[in-house]
């Protein structure tokens, strides 16, 4: 430690505030990488307005950094003692100091509290104009996405168009959530909603925003709700007009997967007792030949998955799992993710949650082959029915 009353080596000082120099500079490194929650990488103005705020904060901060840095640098240099140097002016007090460290603070924090302010503002436009309406319910430890507008449903990946306004209305169906796409910008609770009077309308939170990059954004949940609250994540999908627009009309288009397969020949051809009699043979019709190729292994799981109580928490559009207290499962198979984005999206992984859930991720309300999960006792499924299961869910395509 270097103390003003000792005498000071120039070398050694010089020596310490190059060290502090390249500690700066390469303070501001970074290695090569993606970093897919960043949020100095804005994708959508609200996180530009906020990414610009931060900004100018970082140069406030710079520049008082500076400011002190260069004083101190003086003070040492200036005032450190000296051989059979005077013993200094005591002072005991510096009005003017006084005024000067009480007004400078309290200007900064002008500077940086107008802007903040204004950016408050500019990040909560009452009604944007034709903002796509997307409903995000937070539940223990998953994520809920409804379209209001078509009335389709998706979990933990939802899909918005680039360029047009997105407003995210937020709620929760148990505790305190908070959504967060640093990327898109965020974050924002997720209350419950509270038991109301009649007539009077839910309190939402909500986030708008405009996403002007496509691409796929990771969110989180940022409010602490549990044991898997660090396990709680979501993908934001960010695509062209006529890719949403594709991609909708396939959510809303039923999965069935087929149960039988129908052939026909030339053998099963029938006669056209309608045709007119020419004298000639009549002409036969044949039916077309319709060849529907199953794999046994996925129509066994197609079976057993809706022969369980899976289908009264899960929701398979065309099917007969009409659940909606756990995440919808349709098109389950282009899902780049699992378990909240915990996990990759493989047939071996499906498998891993089927089989015990609460092993990934603690606290999970999904009841696994062996152990019971919320209300719900243990499924009982063998390896071999996980396996057919999971080879059903991931044909959802």
């Amino acid at each position: 430690m270097i103390r003003v009353s000792d005498p000071i080596d120039m070398k050694s000082l010089r020596s310490l505030l190059g060290t502090l120099v390249v500690a700066l500079l390469t303070a501001g490194c970074s290695l090569e990488g993606d970093y897919p929650q960043s949020s100095v990488a804005p994708a959508s103005d609200f996180a530009q307005v906020i990414h610009e705020l931060y900004v100018d904060i970082f140069w406030w901060t710079l520049l008082i950094l500076v400011v002190v840095w260069v004083v101190l640098a003086y003070i040492l240099i200036r005032f450190r003692a000296r051989p059979d140097s005077p013993k200094p002016k005591q002072i005991h007090g510096h009005m003017g100091l006084e005024i000067a460290w009480t007004i400078a603070p309290a200007i900064i924090v002008v500077a940086i509290t107008v802007p903040t302010i204004q950016t408050v503002f500019s990040t909560q436009p009452s009604d944007p104009e034709g903002a796509l309406v997307v409903d995000v319910i937070g539940h223990l430890y998953w994520w809920e996405f409804r379209y209001p507008d078509t009335g389709l449903i998706t979990a933990n990946e939802v899909h918005v168009p680039v360029d047009r306004p997105v407003s995210f209305r937020l709620s929760s169906d148990d505790v305190i959530h908070s959504f967060w796409v640093p990327m898109l910008g965020g974050k924002r609770d997720a209350n419950p909603i509270r038991v109301r009077p009649e007539g009077v309308d839910p309190t939402y939170s909500w986030i708008h925003m405009t996403p002007n990059q496509v691409g796929t954004f990771w969110g989180q949940c940022a409010e602490f709700c549990g044991e898997s609250h660090s396990l709680m994540g979501f993908r934001v999908v960010v695509e062209s007009e006529e890719d949403f627009a594709a991609w909708q009309a396939d959510l809303a288009e039923p999965v069935v997967a087929p149960t039988a397969t129908a052939e026909a020949s030339a053998d099963d051809a029938e006669v056209d007792a309608d045709a007119p009699d020419t004298g000639d043979a009549q002409e036969t019709v044949a039916p077309p030949v319709q060849t529907v190729a199953i794999d046994p292994l996925i129509e066994q799981g197609r079976e057993l998955f809706h022969q369980q109580t899976c289908v009264a928490c899960h929701y398979i559009e065309g099917t007969n799992a009409q659940g909606l207290i756990a995440p919808n499962l349709t098109l389950l198979g282009r899902r780049s993710t699992i378990a909240a984005g915990m996990l990759e999206n493989t047939i071996e992984n499906l498998e891993a949650w089927i089989k015990a859930p609460q092993d990934i991720k603690p606290g999970a309300l999904m009841p696994g082959s062996a152990v019971a999960g919320g209300n719900w006792p243990a499924t009982n499924l063998t390896d071999d029915q996980v396996s057919a299961i999971a080879a059903y869910l991931h044909s959802l395509r």
